[in-house]
């Protein structure tokens, strides 16, 4: 089941790849240790996340769903495998020039807000474009406020924001510099459900409204439903999606992993949910 590839059903952005993914990892294993003491996070995944969709990827603790969004998102390295943002395959790539790449091509959103204390939100927006030395684009950047919806909040600094706020910012800046895909680790974890359903709307308009690419790491059934699609992973092994999931889908099929021991075949004996 690691050949599994989210499929691209609707329109999206200029950029991505020949097969319509804007990120792709081929055959990607990551072991991390050695001899006795090495754990396989991944296991020969393989799978393509569409260019201009909406993509949550699940699994039970230690499936190695956050180890793949960073292997994907060159935040780490493979040990065997391949990695893709568009056309670009990160392992030909030095140091300067992966740096350059996620700067100018990928954002991302994590847990942690990651705002700067002393900036403004007007500041920390704009700020990765103004450490890389690019001027904004003052059109995209006004319609992105827009967006978000903190117009009013511009001068305002972290401190004086609410968590759903401070993550909405965050998203802002994820975007500023109108990246390829976009890249959220569990963005909804230290808000409560209302900041946390705000924020994944503004998500899932960020992909329908403006034509970017998401690809988020969840444990909540709730949050992977406002995705397009969802991959499941067990064990470092890539073994079920689900196309227009809902919460009590996802919540069911989770449900499959403490219920059936992973073998290698999705849970159900089937190949991909829909």
């Amino acid at each position: 089941m690691s050949g599994l590839t989210a499929r691209h059903t609707g329109p999206g952005p200029a950029a991505g790849a020949e097969d319509g993914t804007a990120a792709r990892v081929v055959d990607a294993a990551k072991v991390y240790g050695t001899g006795d003491a090495a754990v396989r996070a991944l296991d020969g995944v393989t799978v393509g996340f569409p260019a201009g969709r909406f993509t949550a990827i699940m699994g039970p603790s230690g499936s190695g769903k956050s180890t793949l969004m960073h292997c994907a998102a060159g935040l780490d390295s493979l040990s065997s495998g391949s990695a893709w943002i568009g056309g670009t395959e990160l392992g030909t790539l030095g140091d300067r020039q992966l740096t350059l790449l996620r700067r100018e091509r990928i954002g991302f959103v994590f847990q942690a807000f990651n705002l700067v204390p002393t900036l403004t939100v007007a500041e920390n927006v704009t700020l990765p474009l103004d450490l890389a030395g690019r001027r904004p684009d003052a059109e995209w950047i006004d319609a992105l406020i827009d967006v978000v919806g903190l117009r009013d909040r511009l001068r305002h600094r972290p401190s004086e924001l609410s968590g759903g706020q401070q993550q909405r910012v965050a998203v802002a800046r994820a975007l500023a510099g109108r990246p390829e895909v976009v890249f959220a680790d569990e963005p909804t974890g230290n808000l409560d459900s209302r900041s946390g359903g705000e924020v994944l709307a503004l998500l899932g308009r960020a992909v329908h409204d403006m034509g970017r690419t998401v690809v988020m790491v969840t444990h909540d059934p709730v949050a992977a439903a406002h995705a397009d699609e969802v991959v499941f992973l067990a064990d470092g092994r890539l073994v079920d999606m689900m196309t227009a999931p809902t919460a009590g889908r996802v919540l069911d099929r989770m449900k499959a992993f403490d219920t059936k021991a992973f073998d290698g075949r999705p849970a159900g004996g089937g190949g991909t949910s829909s």
